[in-house]
């Protein structure tokens, strides 16, 4: 059972004096919670420690996907495989940030993987600013949580200038309009960024310019003037641009292989986010604690949840009883994409009847926890709960 505290002082205040008032639910139900998870530090340990180990297991996953010529298999489109290959292949080109999806780690259940959202992970502003505004606005300190999000994202920025001194600390940060949410990401991340020293553009991604002779443009709206940026960051699937704008992907392809800018997250993130790539880390660690088994097949005789490769936000995913019955689905645009199988489990519960998934951002090392709360499969109208470490 999750043990949850009410903390008196909500974050409201706080999160309007950001802009953040898309988080306060005002026309749906709160997104945001006055509870929190009681998690020990004993317990924040193992999550620190799994998430960890987890991505040496992806890297390793990775490469052998590499190695053996797999990409059809994770549904990487052709068009993405050269620029994969030159940015895995370049330790310039470090992975900034992503979020391990976790089942148990509370209640004496054991941690088990339920995705990596490497490639473009939301929640940041939830976890980094708010849980902590959350917990300072109630009289409790640092040490009462597992969050170090934002330092250990402004020394990933610290990395990456360390490691490409032949480029400008110029950085680019782009999401799609009309997304707060993700606006609130970007934003994050860009403050981060300045606390490394970097210089900051913010824009759309429909007016950045795109150059395979010259590099990344941002046009400064006081002069009119294009301006180059040595990198970029795009909140901006990878399948989404290589599906959407083939051409981009060539110029982005030359971009980064005569070193004219360093782009986040590397398209070689694709293979941690493609959701076969479970199926790839059953096959090499077989049995492992912190796995589910996972095939391309219902498993037989196993409840299991089907999911699309490139699918978010709990869409197209449905839950199958081990006969092979349906017990709940969730609708979705992303019904075309072929599907794996991963051996169902059952999230942590609190009194109410709802579940509880971890989040652990991963930046570099593993450095914060916050939990989705929902139903049964966690869409795009589970809420944010904080956590208090006691």
């Amino acid at each position: 059972m999750i043990l949850l505290k009410t903390l008196a002082t909500p974050p409201n205040a706080q999160l309007s004096n950001l802009g953040w008032d898309w988080m306060l639910g005002k026309d749906t139900l709160p997104y945001l919670s006055n509870e929190v998870v009681i998690v020990t530090p004993t317990e924040t340990d193992t999550y620190y420690e799994a998430a960890n180990e987890l991505f040496e297991m992806f890297v390793a996953a990775g490469q052998h996907v590499i190695d053996e010529n797999r990409f059809a298999e994770l549904g990487i489109p052709d068009n993405l495989v050269d620029l994969i290959k030159l940015s895995w292949n370049d330790d310039r080109n470090i992975h900034l940030y992503g979020r391990f999806d976790l089942a148990g780690g509370i209640d004496g259940r054991p941690i088990k993987l339920i995705e990596f959202n490497a490639d473009t992970a939301t929640c940041l502003p939830e976890t980094a600013v708010v849980q902590y505004a959350h917990l300072r606005a109630n009289g409790l300190d640092d040490s009462h949580q597992f969050n170090a999000v934002f330092e250990t994202l402004t020394d990933q920025f610290e990395e990456l200038l360390a490691l490409n001194p032949d480029l400008q600390p110029t950085l680019l940060l782009s999401a799609m309009r009309g997304f707060p949410e993700d606006d609130a990401n970007v934003a994050l991340i860009g403050e981060a960024a300045r606390e490394a020293d970097f210089e900051l553009e913010f824009d759309f991604v429909d007016n950045v310019e795109f150059s395979a002779e010259e590099g990344i443009f941002w046009q400064n709206p006081k002069n009119g003037e294009f301006e180059k940026l040595d990198f970029w960051f795009k909140l901006v699937p990878w399948e989404s641009i290589a599906e959407d704008e083939p051409e981009l992907i060539k110029i982005l392809t030359e971009i980064v292989r005569k070193r004219l800018a360093v782009i986040l997250n590397p398209a070689y993130t694709l293979l941690f986010q493609s959701k076969y790539i479970l199926k790839i880390l059953w096959e090499l660690y077989p049995n492992h604690p912190l796995l589910l088994e996972t095939d391309t097949k219902p498993l037989a005789g196993k409840a299991c949840v089907e999911k699309v490769l490139f699918g978010r936000e709990g869409a197209n995913v449905r839950i199958l009883n081990a006969d092979g019955s349906e017990r709940q689905a969730a609708n979705g645009e992303y019904g075309e994409y072929p599907k794996i199988y991963q051996e169902y489990v059952e999230f942590p519960q609190d009194a109410s009847g709802y579940t509880y998934q971890a989040g652990v951002f991963y930046a570099g090392e593993a450095c914060g926890l916050g939990f989705r709360r929902g139903g049964l499969i966690l869409d795009n109208s589970a809420g944010f709960v904080g956590h208090v470490v006691e």
